[in-house]
């Protein structure tokens, strides 16, 4: 997939994986709103207090990622609100915070297939 570069808080450990929003300026951190407008996937790990303030982020590709509440294939997911879960993007949902569309049906906590288009 597509990485780009964001900037992130020295302090803050990131794992390689974690669903990250957006904030100005250009800084990524974990999801952990709803809402949140998704900056992508962290490509790579950042281990906190290590004086690396940026890492590269994945925006186009296919993930894995773990559902909360069931989620029907091809319909658009967004954050959850918990660091590193989706769920069915609402109607309400901004573009920036739908991360893309689900590959595959998922129950509650169920591990799935995302196409993740930003």
């Amino acid at each position: 997939g597509h990485v780009r570069r964001y900037t992130v808080s020295d302090s803050v450990a990131i794992p390689k994986g974690t669903l990250l929003k957006i904030s100005d300026p250009y800084l990524a951190a974990a999801s952990d709103g709803v809402s949140d407008p998704i900056a992508g996937i962290a490509s790579e790990e950042k281990v906190a207090d290590n004086g690396i303030t940026e890492i590269g982020v994945y925006t186009d590709g296919i993930f894995e990622i773990k559902a909360s509440g069931a989620i029907t294939t091809g319909k658009p997911v967004m954050s959850a609100g918990v660091t590193n879960m989706i769920k069915i993007a609402n109607n309400a949902a901004s573009g920036a915070a739908i991360i893309g569309w689900a590959e595959e049906d998922a129950s509650d906590k169920e591990i799935i297939r995302v196409r993740v288009r930003l």
